[in-house]
């Protein structure tokens, strides 16, 4: 039976397929782009970007550019790849921004070949090693995009400040990708 209550903020349910957007915005399925900034229109690369700032007064517009290009980088890889990926805490950042963007969202995983779905977990030192940020910068490198690896710190690091507090653990973790990639 289902709920009559919305689900909570930021958990999309597992499996669950959203219904289609008000976005008109193109699904059809692309390659991967040599550089994930090709992924968004000037128009939605400024739009998710100032969600971005607007979620961390005082950051700057280069820094929120940079932040979400690495979540573009980071969802590219994660829809074509069978598990285990997981973003920095400051990369998440960027992928929250973009799925605020529901209909951009949705229309972005359609065309990078799989919905990859956003579960929460609360920071929990102890459920994280250094090599689930090592293996997906890896997958991301493996897909041919370049990392900015100031971005990808541990989760203790407080080099980059943003608002994002949640993490994403290792390969059994709660990134799940519909339909599940090939392979």
């Amino acid at each position: 039976m289902s709920s009559p209550y919305p689900p909570p903020p930021c958990s999309a349910g597992r499996g669950e397929t959203p219904p289609p957007p008000a976005y008109s915005g193109s699904t059809t399925l692309v390659a991967a782009p040599t550089t994930p900034r090709a992924l968004l229109s000037d128009a939605d690369f400024t739009a998710v970007t100032h969600t971005i700032l607007d979620n961390n007064p005082g950051m700057g517009p280069l820094v929120a550019g940079r932040i979400l290009v690495e979540a573009l980088a980071f969802l590219a890889t994660a829809a074509r790849t069978k598990g285990g990926l997981v973003p920095s805490r400051v990369v998440d950042e960027g992928w929250h921004a973009l799925i605020l963007h529901t209909g951009l969202y949705q229309s972005l995983c359609a065309r990078l070949g799989g919905f990859v779905h956003h579960i929460p977990e609360r920071p929990d030192p102890g459920r994280r090693s250094n090599g689930t940020i090592e293996r997906t910068i890896a997958a991301i490198e493996a897909a041919g995009y370049a990392v900015d690896r100031g971005l990808w710190r541990g989760p203790a690091d407080t080099t980059v400040l943003v608002a994002a507090n949640c993490q994403h653990s290792g390969p059994e973790g709660p990134i799940v990708i519909i339909p599940k990639p090939k392979g």
